[in-house]
């Protein structure tokens, strides 16, 4: 088990030092709290993410409040929403106070334009490795799908959430009462 105290400083460190909004955090959050501490078994993690993503609100906040609540419960969610959000909210005054410095600050434009590669390569890894994780239990239907679904979301207008909320509906079809028929 894992005490509020460790819980409060585990995520307020992950959100303190990840650059580049949910999609960065999500991986440093499913890499501690799976498989550097093992609180949280690798399905369950990914389940959660699946939930936060299909919540209204930041992803990053939405799988604290989930990671926080499978291990401690409401008061846990409440420890790891609050570890989540005051880093950023301290960075941003900080900042609102020298925003015009930053802004026309060469040096620190030029850090800012060489973090966008890092995320992108932070983000490609999640994708990597979440569908490696899922495509070990239903190989077939999750390829399928995935490919299905990023094909609708990058060549049609189609809402992500409608994209989320078809997922789970043909997930819950095909789980639900497909397979439980042929059982």
């Amino acid at each position: 088990m894992i005490s509020y105290t460790q819980l409060f400083l585990k995520t307020f460190k992950i959100s303190a030092v990840t650059f580049g909004g949910g999609y960065t955090i999500v991986p440093v959050m499913r890499d501690v709290f799976v498989s550097k501490d093992a609180l949280i078994l690798d399905d369950e993690m990914l389940n959660l993410i699946a939930i936060a993503q299909s919540a209204p609100g930041p992803i990053a906040v939405n799988t604290s409040i989930l990671i926080g609540y499978k291990l401690k419960g409401i008061k846990g969610a409440l420890v790891t929403t609050f570890a989540t959000v005051l880093p950023p909210l301290l960075i941003i005054t900080v900042i609102s106070f020298f925003y015009v410095q930053f802004q026309t600050n060469p040096i620190i434009q030029a850090a800012l334009l060489g973090m966008r590669g890092s995320i992108s390569a932070i983000m490609g890894y999640a994708v990597f490795s979440m569908g490696k994780n899922t495509l070990r239990n239903h190989r077939y239907f999750s390829a399928v799908l995935m490919i299905i679904i990023f094909l609708l979301g990058y060549f049609t207008p189609i809402p992500t959430i409608a994209l989320i909320i078809g997922s789970g509906l043909t997930g819950l079809i095909y789980f639900g009462m497909i397979k439980e028929k042929v059982l």
